[in-house]
């Protein structure tokens, strides 16, 4: 019989010489065609930066400004009063529009100032759902009135004119500090 040569015995071994770079490569693969999802948060415009320390005091009449308070329980405050988030877009509307002419309300929407406050102990979804109420009040005062001068909705017209509208009706909105859990109750 012949002997059988070490060629041609079957070699139980697998070559995982090459396997490293193989599981690197693939590594690298999804590390650069992965997306990543990122939160976006709130697109809030900041106020620019002033280097001057000097502060100007601004003089502004209690009646132009509609304060509203999210405690730490979740309740909504405006003005002191509590108020149902269903209703507080209305209540904002009216504030800055004053149909009625009213002395304890905003003497025009330029003028108008929405102070949001919140506790540290409140939930973030009801913030968002604060905050998304007092936006969606300007909006829908914005589009009242485009409607009302143009015929269209404010997304429709040329730039020119929805910064005239946007001039008439701004957006200000001051979000002061937090207060500690509970500070606003006491």
């Amino acid at each position: 019989m012949a002997r059988k040569s070490s060629k041609d015995r079957v070699s139980n071994e697998v070559n995982a010489g090459s396997m490293a770079d193989i599981a690197f490569l693939l590594l690298i693969f999804f590390l650069v065609t992965t997306t990543m999802d990122q939160d976006k948060g709130l697109l809030v415009k900041l106020p620019p930066w002033d280097d001057n320390p000097v502060k100007q005091e601004v003089k502004i009449k209690k009646r132009n400004v509609f304060s509203v308070l999210v405690n730490a329980n979740d309740e909504l405050l405006v003005r002191g009063t509590p108020v149902d988030i269903n209703i507080l877009r209305l209540k904002t509307k009216e504030f800055l529009m004053n149909p009625k002419g009213a002395e304890d309300m905003a003497e025009s929407p330029t003028k108008a100032i929405i102070s949001l406050k919140n506790d540290r102990g409140t939930h973030y979804s009801k913030y968002l759902a604060v905050y998304n109420e007092l936006k969606a009040a300007y909006n829908e005062l914005r589009n009242e009135e485009s409607q009302k001068r143009y015929g269209k909705p404010l997304d429709k017209l040329p730039r020119a004119k929805q910064k005239i509208i946007l001039a008439q009706i701004p957006l200000i909105l001051s979000e002061a500090e937090s207060t500690n859990y509970g500070e606003e109750d006491k």
